[in-house]
């Protein structure tokens, strides 16, 4: 029973990975076409005015954060949505079957939550603090009259489309932290496992030397019962 609630928690832990990295996957590939391959993430720029005599503001990029950072958290949602299918199928399996795993299989399985938890973490991070960045740029600091939001719906001439940026990273960023928080789960489960698993093993060991032990003891007294007895004769 113990078994079946533990397979099932990480079934669970790993449908709920592979729905919130798809939540990541698929607003970062939308936010890549809008800005033609350009990274909003760490974006350098601030408000100019269109001419010296207009009152109207432009806003110029003056560096475009760099396209590794928006790769990264894909690929992490990419990395994320694809183990937790696999594994998520993988643990089904076993379920179904009431099979266990391994010692070897679940240390393994261990490594690569741990692994996948670290990456999604720093995706995360480097989503959330890039995307603030760019706010900042963009409201220059909360001194414009807009907020970070609301700008998705202005026209920032920049020559591509902006319309749906604050929408796709917040949706990015939810998936990413959640994501994280899930990948968590099934590391603190798999590590649960692990513990149980060498729990057993050494229980296991120490039962198999406590019979050797007094199987050792039942043969030196057998010995020593007929040296006793040959004696006497």
């Amino acid at each position: 029973m113990a078994l079946s609630n533990s397979l099932f928690a990480q079934c669970l832990g790993y449908f709920l990975a592979f729905l919130f990295s798809f939540i990541v996957a698929v607003p970062l590939s939308e936010n890549s076409n809008d800005f033609h391959g350009r990274c909003l993430l760490f974006t350098e720029g601030l408000w100019l005015n269109a001419n010296l005599t207009a009152e109207k503001q432009r806003f110029t990029v003056q560096e475009w954060g760099p396209p590794s950072a928006c790769r990264f958290g894909l690929f992490a949602g990419l990395l994320s949505l694809l183990l937790a299918a696999v594994q998520a199928w993988r643990t089904l399996f076993l379920l179904c079957k009431g099979h266990e795993d391994s010692f070897f299989y679940a240390f393994l399985n261990l490594l690569v939550s741990a692994f996948v938890m670290f990456v999604i973490f720093i995706a995360s991070t480097i989503v959330s603090v890039g995307f603030k960045m760019w706010c900042d740029a963009v409201t220059d600091k909360g001194s414009m009259p807009y907020s970070c939001e609301e700008l998705q719906e202005i026209d920032l001439e920049l020559n591509l489309e902006n319309s749906s940026f604050y929408d796709q990273f917040a949706i990015t960023q939810f998936g990413l932290w959640a994501a994280w928080l899930s990948w968590l789960g099934i590391t603190i489960l798999a590590f649960m496992k692990v513990y149980h698993n060498y729990r057993q093993e050494d229980l296991l060991d120490s039962l198999i030397h406590e019979k050797e032990f007094l199987l050792g003891r039942s043969s030196s007294s057998r010995t020593s019962f007929q040296d006793e007895k040959s004696g006497m004769i």
